[in-house]
């Protein structure tokens, strides 16, 4: 009987074992596959975890910002202002007292007597004798001297608010340093004949006005009877 049992088990293995042995199988890679889904879904879940930043903090920062550039803008028109009072309480004057025998030519080409040729004159001339003392328009801080191959000695003079005096072709005779403050009226040198670039011109101060780093014309500037 026992072998009768063992042979029918074997018939039956035979004929169905292989099927067993398949079922097996796929078990075995469905399951390796479920897991390397599961690892796999993990994994993104983990890429995916960031966090949220909290808007709040964000809008907090970007008033901290608008308000630290308002102060910003504040002190800047302060200063302006405070800048303008203090012009505002000295007039300006003329460098020197005379004729204006070269003006202003507003960016259009002037015949240079000296030179021959057509340029612009970016200041205005004012006929003094040499010696003649040299004022300072307005009160203001010495920020140039120094001798140029062409324009002679020359000064420059922060007048603030932008605007910037250039007080050329002075003779050696410099009454004032760089970094000295100054104020209206104050002397601040000579005329001299000392600017090659004029030297067919009669004796005279060249003296050009810049405000925010654009030649203007100093006598739109200052009324040429200010230092009469």
């Amino acid at each position: 009987m026992k072998k009768l049992r063992n042979s029918k088990l074997h018939k039956m293995m035979g004929g169905k074992g292989i099927y067993i042995t398949l079922g097996a199988c796929v078990l075995a890679v469905g399951g390796a596959g479920v897991a390397a889904y599961n690892k796999a879904v993990t994994k993104i879940n983990d890429n995916l975890n960031f966090s949220i930043p909290d808007t709040s903090i964000v809008q907090q920062e970007q008033q901290a910002d608008m308000k630290q550039t308002d102060v910003e803008k504040e002190e800047s028109s302060s200063q302006s202002e405070a800048m303008e009072e203090l012009l505002s309480t000295q007039p300006n004057v003329m460098p020197v007292n005379g004729e204006i025998i070269n003006p202003f030519s507003n960016g259009e080409l002037v015949k240079s007597k000296t030179l021959g040729v057509w340029k612009t004159h970016d200041g205005v001339d004012i006929a003094a004798d040499a010696g003649t003392q040299v004022k300072s328009m307005n009160r203001g801080e010495v920020t140039k001297i120094w001798e140029d191959p062409l324009w002679g000695n020359c000064v420059t003079i922060d007048h603030g608010d932008g605007i910037v005096g250039y007080y050329y072709n002075l003779s050696s005779a410099v009454t004032v340093e760089e970094g000295d403050p100054v104020e209206s009226g104050q002397i601040i040198g000579a005329v001299g004949d000392t600017a090659q670039i004029e030297a067919a011109e009669v004796s005279h101060l060249h003296f050009g006005l810049k405000r925010n780093g654009e030649w203007i014309d100093p006598i739109n500037y200052i009324d040429p009877n200010s230092n009469k």
